[in-house]
């Protein structure tokens, strides 16, 4: 999938009051400022046009604006984070998708959907039962999703404990290319029909980086994973290193950080 717009929110001064199971100690927000930057720059070069929703300090998770809407080619959808905090997250992105795309459905109650537990693959979505997103959020995601004319599919991620969103374990680059963290290989193979051409595994020591991000002609991955970015090489891939150290803190990662459409 080719992109070229972004949508993001900056960290507020709240930040560092977000929701987190890390043990890594609070986050810097000036640094956080700072590596936000960086990665708007590396989208920016990538050809992307960004927009920036206005800083949210009442809800400090904000900037992981991934989790508030599952956005396509052909439309939009606003979830209903599986966090209360975060629920009021959504109006705002609402506000901001309405531009692009006019009418956008949301997910109703009981539903919860974390748009980090969606993965899309060549048009194709997989949608993750985790600690945020429920089945009655999933069902009504495939059902949109269905009636965009893509195909979707349900998988249980509940099993893995050590997995917030399904993207903190997996990631598609395109064309059957996958990157999976050692500990979700077996339950990936268990996902029968699942088009897998290839297969990046990541290893036990380098599981964050699993959360790598591809927007047009680059890799975006976490900085510090060299492992990683050597095996994306190897495979044709251009690996482009982001720090994300501050937001690693708050249980963020690479495709948390924007809506790329």
């Amino acid at each position: 999938m080719s992109f070229t717009r972004a949508m993001v929110r900056r960290p507020s001064n709240t930040f560092a009051s977000g929701l987190t199971s890390a043990k890594d100690g609070p986050p810097d927000l000036a640094k956080a400022l700072e590596q936000h930057e960086r990665y708007c720059d590396a989208l920016r070069g990538r050809g992307l046009e960004i927009t920036f929703l206005e800083p949210a300090p009442d809800h400090p998770d904000g900037t992981f604006i991934e989790d508030t809407a599952i956005v396509t080619p052909r439309g939009a959808v606003i979830s209903r984070p599986g966090a209360p905090s975060r629920r009021g997250e959504v109006d705002s992105v609402a506000a901001g998708l309405r531009k692009f795309f006019g009418h956008v459905p949301r997910i109703a109650a009981p539903g919860t959907v974390d748009g980090g537990d969606v993965c899309e693959a060549d048009g194709h979505y997989v949608i993750g039962l985790s600690q945020r997103t429920n089945e009655s959020g999933a069902d009504q995601l495939a059902a949109h999703l269905r009636h965009m004319h893509y195909t979707a599919r349900i998988v249980d991620i509940r099993k893995l404990p050590a997995l917030l969103h399904l993207k903190s374990g997996i990631a598609h680059l395109g064309a059957g290319c996958w990157v999976a963290a050692a500990d979700v290989l077996d339950t990936l193979r268990s996902w029968s029909g699942l088009p897998v051409r290839e297969l990046i595994v990541v290893d036990a020591a380098e599981t964050y980086a699993a959360n790598c991000v591809r927007v047009n002609d680059a890799v975006l991955v976490a900085e510090g994973y060299p492992r990683l970015a050597a095996a994306l090489r190897d495979k044709g891939y251009r690996p482009l290193p982001v720090d994300m150290s501050e937001f690693r803190k708050m249980d963020g990662g690479l495709s948390c950080l924007s809506l790329r459409f």
